[in-house]
């Protein structure tokens, strides 16, 4: 557990669980430093072979770690992701099914970002140690462009998470944000020049906005 200066007495709740299972760790950053500083100094003291996130307003159903590493282990996969349906802040379910293709590689996950941050496992035994730049919007996708590098990611064809959506980000943003959020994954975490980082800014608000009308489905 990796607390980005939250204030609410994490270290409390989570100290009975960390008492009845020594493998679970805390660590509170010195100040708040964001999602992606805070992942590599998750992802650096981890000593697990099978790695997969958890934010702390999202849900994995209880089956979610048991069913993920079966497929893997069965199907002999470095790096996989699954369904998953969204809710509201208070829990209550958006009748949101998200889906995506069977096989991510590398210029598809260039394209669009595939996989949820709730619905990635990736075997670090064959992926390594894993660092990323430090970008405040769009940073899992950033570790996904480094992990695809190394394996494609497989989709398990299962629901196994819930993403808490926030109202803010219910409305649709505009098209100039939604940019402005992309172009730092690719000139800073993948130190693209300009004009290469603008054209996959480009390509990958057109992707995202093409899985939206295929793999999200409204049910």
């Amino acid at each position: 557990i990796q607390d980005d200066c939250s204030t609410d007495n994490t270290l409390e709740v989570v100290k009975p669980y960390m008492e009845a299972d020594k493998r679970i760790k805390y660590e509170r950053n010195p100040q708040n430093s964001g999602a992606a500083i805070t992942r590599n100094n998750a992802l650096r003291r981890a000593k697990g072979r099978w790695i997969a996130f958890l934010d702390s307003d999202d849900l994995w159903l209880p089956e979610k770690l048991e069913h993920q590493l079966k497929f893997m282990v069965e199907n002999g996969y470095a790096f996989s992701y699954h369904e998953y349906t969204e809710m509201t802040e208070d829990g209550k379910d958006l009748g949101v099914y998200v889906s995506g293709i069977k096989k991510v590689g590398k210029l598809a996950m260039f394209t669009c970002c595939w996989p949820g941050c709730l619905a990635v496992m990736y075997d670090r035994e064959r992926i390594g140690l894993v660092q990323i730049k430090d970008v405040r919007k769009n940073n899992d996708t950033a570790l996904w462009l480094k992990v695809v590098r190394k394996a494609p990611c497989y989709m398990l064809k299962e629901n196994l998470a819930k993403y808490r959506r926030r109202k803010v980000s219910i409305t649709p943003k505009p098209l100039w944000k939604r940019i402005w959020a992309h172009y730092p994954l690719f000139h800073v975490a993948e130190e693209m020049n300009p004009v290469m980082a603008t054209f996959w800014t480009l390509m990958n608000v057109v992707g995202n906005g093409w899985k939206k009308m295929w793999y999200v489905k409204h049910v």
